[in-house]
């Protein structure tokens, strides 16, 4: 599959999480298959952020475009979360363009190793307030680090995904079991072809404008 189909499945994969955290018991058959689901999302998210970061033309217009759409989308995510304009966590995309300044700081800083691990930390540090917290850093940095090797690549991931699966047990006992749903995320992105896609801009922006203009549709469902 090319990169615009995968992202297809990403975006209906999180509408149905979204769907779910709305409307669904968590504890119930069907909250736990919706979010089942829904873990596939972010891993492919990071995914496309570190493939992002190698096909650009323009790393700056990247990082500007994900932090004025993380923006734009935090009313929306809060209203959905909490009924309030502003509240934490942070959306996702605000996590996702902590890990392309990870990436863009490990790649071009210019900086010794050790400045650059310190800086990697600090931004999971400030991603920690956010949605998917420091994975959403630490996942797009792996798969762009060990983008030449798959065995350490996909790895990296499952020891990051075990750990986060592991750490929502403890906080959530068992109804946190649709957690292993971000196993199954490198099924799919195995599959991916390397090929773009459409390079139509309704796919570009669609991808973008999705996010808050859903979760605006989904708190007004709610009221």
């Amino acid at each position: 599959m090319n990169r615009n189909q995968l992202k297809y499945i990403a975006v209906f994969a999180m509408l149905i999480d979204h769907i779910a955290w709305a409307f669904v018991p968590v504890a119930s058959p069907a909250g736990q298959a919706m979010h089942f689901v829904g873990r596939l999302t972010d891993p492919m998210m990071a995914f496309f952020v570190a493939e992002g970061y190698l096909h650009t033309r323009s790393i700056r217009k990247y990082v500007l475009r994900l932090f004025l759409f993380a923006l734009i989308s935090q009313p929306p995510f809060s209203l959905y979360l909490s009924g309030t304009w502003f509240s934490l966590p942070l959306n996702v995309m605000f996590t996702l363009l902590l890990g392309l300044l990870a990436i863009w700081l490990w790649d071009r800083g210019g900086l010794p190793q050790g400045l650059r691990l310190l800086a990697v930390l600090v931004l999971c540090i400030l991603a920690i307030p956010g949605d998917w917290s420091f994975m959403n850093v630490l996942w797009p940095f792996c798969f762009f680090l060990f983008r030449q090797d798959e065995q350490k690549k996909w790895l990296s991931y499952l020891v990051l995904a075990l750990l986060y699966i592991g750490y929502c047990f403890v906080q959530m006992g068992p109804q946190a079991a649709f957690n292993f749903g971000l196993l199954c995320a490198p099924l799919l992105l195995r599959c991916c072809s390397g090929e773009p896609g459409s390079r139509a801009p309704f796919h570009k922006w669609f991808f973008y404008l999705f996010y808050p203009c859903h979760l605006l549709l989904l708190w007004l469902l709610k009221l």
